[in-house]
């Protein structure tokens, strides 16, 4: 009696959990873990949500992934290591990127940054202390260093800036 009743405290740590958002398998059997509960407890809850639909890695690593690449601007590095951390297989994880990359591209993401970075400046009128800070800064949001020297040339080169009439 005494496992089903710490099956039930799992049980419902999990589902409120879930309620607050979406978590992988891993994070949540982290999370059943780390509040003291025992391996078989957490394994049969696992199932359960598993088998109730509302443990699914793969919907919650397209949900991450889309609100990475879209809302927050992230690079295909950044989002395949966050995806890893979470216990994301690589393989379902690059499928995803290529899947998100469809509605938004990498550089488009990259330029979009770039624009709210420099929040109406010329990227021609940068120092070069700037621009390397801007490179640092989208270099830290995943984005390879090649694609962001393109895209620093490409924007100065045309007198790229934020607010589209000057």
């Amino acid at each position: 009696m005494d496992e089903e009743r710490e099956y039930g405290r799992a049980e419902g740590k999990a589902f409120r959990l879930l309620t607050l958002r979406a978590h992988s398998e891993k994070e949540l059997r982290a999370k059943l873990r780390a509040g003291g509960f025992a391996d078989a407890v957490v394994e049969r809850v696992i199932r359960r949500c598993r088998d109730l639909g509302y443990l699914n890695d793969e919907a919650f690593a397209r949900q991450r992934a889309r609100m990475l690449a879209v809302s927050r601007l992230a690079g295909d590095r950044r989002i395949a290591f966050d995806l890893r951390e979470r216990g994301i297989d690589a393989g379902l994880s690059a499928r995803l990127i290529a899947e998100i990359r469809g509605e938004l591209g990498e550089e488009e993401a990259a330029k979009r940054l770039l624009r709210k970075k420099i929040r109406g400046r010329s990227v021609a009128a940068l120092n070069d202390r700037e621009k390397a800070g801007l490179a640092r800064s989208l270099m830290g949001r995943g984005f390879p260093i090649g694609l962001v020297l393109k895209i620093l040339k490409k924007t100065e080169e045309e007198g790229f800036h934020d607010d589209d009439g000057e």
